[in-house]
């Protein structure tokens, strides 16, 4: 399984941002996808995560600002960023885990990771 993300960029602060992650490999589709980000001198944290039926869980920090969605035809998984704070500042990294379970939000409980994308949001 390869994730590969992209779409991140500079904005300022109020602004959007949508970044992607394309995903290939064998059943895929049925993966969880979700989301993580790491700023400066901080763990990498959870953001939000997808099941391929559409279900959908965000970090507090996100929620009702950001949105994930996913087209499994296209093997794809989105992010949309609305209402950017510096705060949000990151790489943001795609991935996927095999098996959905309760929870879902640490680093270890995924498979596979993508490189990551960076956001920058100024004040």
């Amino acid at each position: 399984v390869r994730l590969q993300a992209f779409g991140g960029g500079l904005v300022q602060a109020g602004g959007f941002l949508r970044p992607s992650c394309a995903a290939s490999g064998r059943l895929v589709s049925s993966f969880v996808l979700g989301w993580f980000r790491q700023a400066p001198g901080k763990e990498r944290e959870f953001v939000a995560w997808a099941r391929w039926n559409g279900n959908t869980y965000y970090a507090d920090s996100v929620k009702g600002r950001f949105t994930i969605s996913r087209d499994n035809a296209k093997d794809m998984v989105y992010l949309q960023m609305n209402n950017l704070k510096p705060e949000d500042t990151a790489v943001y990294y795609c991935a996927a885990k095999r098996i959905s379970a309760i929870g879902m939000t640490f680093t270890s409980e995924y498979d596979y990771w993508g490189q990551g994308t960076l956001v920058t949001v100024s004040s």
